[in-house]
């Protein structure tokens, strides 16, 4: 029986808690300069299955994401305790949404923080196409991929 296309597989619930649980992601680009990481507060767009981020297009990220939009990132959950452990990375491609898409990204990301109502938000959206799960209370770094 043939897959269906990346975005239609479903997520393990382990990646989708992840996503839910945390805020915060690390994300890398790379350019003529070489790589470049920042971290931003993230949330979840589980219809989508994408991340919304905010950042200024001004940033060297931000400039980044317009020149060579394909990103890698991580969420990590930081613990001392190795058996507790879990994070994930993943691959993406970062565009910027307009229109409808952007007033349906801004509503997603006010419910998650809605302080961030009081500055000038420029929206960028994550399509994910490759995440692997590290989650060692499975057992000693146990990994769960999307896609399957």
């Amino acid at each position: 029986m043939e897959k269906p296309p990346v975005g239609q597989q479903a997520l393990h619930k382990r990646i989708k808690s992840l996503l839910r649980r945390h805020h915060l992601l690390s994300i890398a680009t790379v350019s003529e300069r070489g790589p470049w990481c920042t971290s931003c507060f993230f949330t979840w767009d589980e219809d989508d299955n994408s991340l919304i981020i905010t950042t200024d297009p001004a940033t060297r990220h931000g400039a980044e994401f317009r020149s060579n939009p394909q990103v890698a990132g991580t969420i990590a959950l930081e613990t001392k305790r190795v058996g507790r452990i879990r994070g994930a990375q993943f691959t993406g491609t970062v565009s910027e949404p307009e229109g409808e898409t952007l007033t349906r990204a801004r509503k997603i990301y006010l419910r998650r923080f809605p302080f961030a109502a009081l500055v000038d938000l420029h929206l960028w959206t994550i399509t994910l196409n490759y995440i692997k799960l590290t989650d060692n209370r499975l057992g000693f770094g146990k990994k769960i991929i999307w896609p399957t």
